[in-house]
């Protein structure tokens, strides 16, 4: 281990936050959580260094941090079946709201006010009970969605009384992942006889 390395007195703090697979985003409403963003910012290349040789990747994304680590092989099957859920999140988030991104602010309550209206959203948040199957009333599959998004670091609830979410910068990682699932259409190769 290369003991030259000058690193930043919390970065204690910093791996603790992020190898609980949280990401660290610059929009962060947790001046807590922008400090440590602007901390790993300045300090990139030997925090990189840092927890690379205790087998964590700091990666850098669109105005956010995230760990990756080579973790035991998940089934195909798994893999799958996330990538389908994260999908079916982005899908109805921008059928919402075509402009749902970082910085973007909702409340539910709102969201479901205009799924009510939308025959198209009442369409994709009931397709998205199969993620959830032991939730059967729209309001509750929402509730899901958002409390998995917020306990991911995608979303955080920017006032408790109002009770407004604001979406986080990691958002594009969600963005990236989906961008880039490529899919093979048979169409393309066909040629008109």
């Amino acid at each position: 281990m290369d003991l030259n390395i000058q690193i930043p007195d919390n970065t204690a703090s910093i791996f603790e936050y992020l190898q609980k697979g949280l990401f660290i985003s610059s929009n962060s409403t947790s001046e807590e959580v922008r400090d440590m963003y602007n901390e790993i910012d300045e300090n990139y290349e030997p925090l990189y260094q840092y927890f690379s040789q205790i087998n964590y990747t700091l990666e850098r994304g669109n105005e956010y941090f995230f760990f990756s680590r080579i973790e035991p092989k998940a089934t195909l099957e798994q893999k799958i079946m996330r990538a389908y859920y994260w999908i079916d999140v982005l899908d109805f988030f921008k059928t919402y709201d075509e402009t749902f991104g970082p910085g973007f602010r909702f409340q539910p309550e709102q969201i479901l006010v205009e799924t009510n209206i939308n025959m198209l959203l009442q369409n994709k948040l009931d397709g998205m009970r199969k993620h959830c199957s032991d939730k059967d009333i729209r309001k509750e599959v929402l509730e899901n969605m958002i409390r998995q998004l917020t306990k991911d670091s995608f979303l955080e609830q920017e006032n408790e009384k109002t009770n407004t979410y604001k979406v986080m910068s990691a958002w594009h990682y969600l963005e990236r992942l989906i961008e880039s699932i490529n899919i093979y259409d048979e169409t393309e190769d066909e040629k008109p006889e």
